[in-house]
């Protein structure tokens, strides 16, 4: 026997059984996607109100209107520190206490924190810790779209 004769012997022959294609589609990458254009859409679909005299930070899209303003509760920061509650000036206590009882009653309560571009920080945290606490998932910050051009 030559050597090639036993080369080729010697040798095991894969079938194409061996090969196996992927059997399942890795969908994570997907899901990663849903959740971060669920909470884009959850951000943007805010609808602007003037209620209040402040200066919105600018961002580069208006937001879609799909809500009607009854469900959605607002809470204004102006720029001196004031919270108000629905256009309602309000302590953080009391917006602590209103929360909690519209919540209740609403278990899917909509709540846009609008910011004054000049107010500061610390007050706007606070206001969305108490959102926090009163378990508030669907929580949007408004921004001004009419200074986008900035």
């Amino acid at each position: 026997m030559s050597a090639v004769a036993r080369g080729r012997r010697g040798r095991k022959k894969f079938s194409a059984s061996h090969h196996h294609a992927m059997g399942e589609l890795n969908i994570t990458p997907l899901l990663d996607l849903a959740f971060v254009l669920l909470v884009i859409f959850i951000i943007t679909t805010a609808p602007s109100t003037n209620d209040i005299d402040i200066n919105l930070p600018s961002a580069g899209q208006q937001p879609p209107q799909n809500q009607s303003k009854q469900d959605i509760n607002n809470v204004t920061v102006d720029s001196a520190g004031n919270v108000f509650f629905n256009a309602e000036p309000i302590t953080l206590k009391k917006l602590e206490d209103t929360i909690i009882s519209y919540r209740k009653t609403n278990p899917d309560l909509s709540v846009v924190v609008r910011g004054d571009e000049n107010v500061n920080y610390q007050k706007v945290v606070q206001v969305l810790d108490i959102l926090t606490k009163a378990n508030v998932t669907k929580i949007g910050l408004a921004t001004d779209t009419a200074a986008s051009g900035n």
